[in-house]
């Protein structure tokens, strides 16, 4: 009984500290933000910020498409086959925009950029940190978490809403074809009905949610290659532990999230 009482007070302190270290990255990183801004901050951060929003943005746009139009078509098909049954088919369109906007768009976005982006964040920081060029970096007076975080973190906020938006079109589109081959329904009705589905609501719900998971893959990926201890095999644990917890804080958030905006609407 007193090794099982061990094991759980030790798991929890482990856990508690990595949440604490994750807090205090993340306001660390807010106070470095200034530097990765245009204008204001250091020219040569900002060009970094580029050019991480082109390698998490513009790079991850044929993924984050073709899973969207995936998604959607299954979506519709599969919702249509239960509908139908009701004599609803039509609100098809319904579940397709709403779902997209307030839940699978933000998501499937989060997941595709934490396994490609986020493992490349734990990757990157994690050989830095084992070819001690980290160390290398505080000897010039230069802190790691400005240098190296802070335009990670911008390029993510400005990206993944984004994504998630493109996502979004990419989503509902697909289900707008699936209409249009099982029902004939024109492109510019269901064009139509989706503006009708889709509420002011349900799209800010979808960018709340996405600067969010920004936040948590940044962090967390981070976080994991600066807490790389070994050689090069830890990299690679690292880079695993990267992708598997920053998906797993995603999902959990989003869960949260839409708990909290279902009771608010409710009530």
């Amino acid at each position: 009984m007193a090794n099982v009482l061990e094991d759980v007070g030790r798991s929890t302190i482990d856990h508690l500290d990595y949440v604490g270290s994750v807090n205090i990255q993340w306001w660390a990183t807010l106070r470095a933000m200034r530097s990765a801004l245009p204008f204001v901050g250091n020219r040569y951060r900002w060009r970094a910020s580029v050019r991480q929003m082109l390698q998490i943005g513009v790079d991850a746009l044929p993924m984050v498409s073709l899973m969207a139009i995936c998604t959607g078509f299954i979506l519709a098909m599969q919702g249509a086959s239960e509908l139908r049954r009701f004599g609803a088919i039509h609100y098809v369109i319904d579940l397709v925009a709403a779902g997209f906007t307030r839940e699978l768009g933000p998501l499937l976005t989060a997941i595709a950029v934490s396994g490609r982006s986020g493992s490349a964040f734990a990757a990157e920081i994690g050989t830095m940190k084992v070819t001690e060029e980290l160390d290398s970096l505080r000897v010039m007076a230069l802190e790691p978490i400005e240098f190296i975080l802070a335009p990670k973190y911008l390029a993510a906020l400005i990206t993944v809403p984004c994504l998630s938006i493109l996502s979004n079109v990419c989503g509902i589109s697909a289900g707008g074809l699936f209409m249009f081959f099982s029902t004939h329904l024109s492109p510019a009705l269901y064009l139509r009905d989706v503006l009708e589905s889709i509420q002011l609501r349900d799209v800010i719900t979808g960018l709340i949610k996405s600067v969010a998971f920004a936040t948590i893959i940044a962090q967390v990926s981070c976080l994991e290659g600066f807490r790389v201890r070994g050689g090069p095999d830890s990299v690679g644990r690292s880079t695993t532990s990267a992708v598997v917890t920053s998906t797993f804080l995603v999902i959990v958030a989003d869960a949260v999230f839409t708990a909290i905006f279902y009771f608010t609407v409710k009530h």
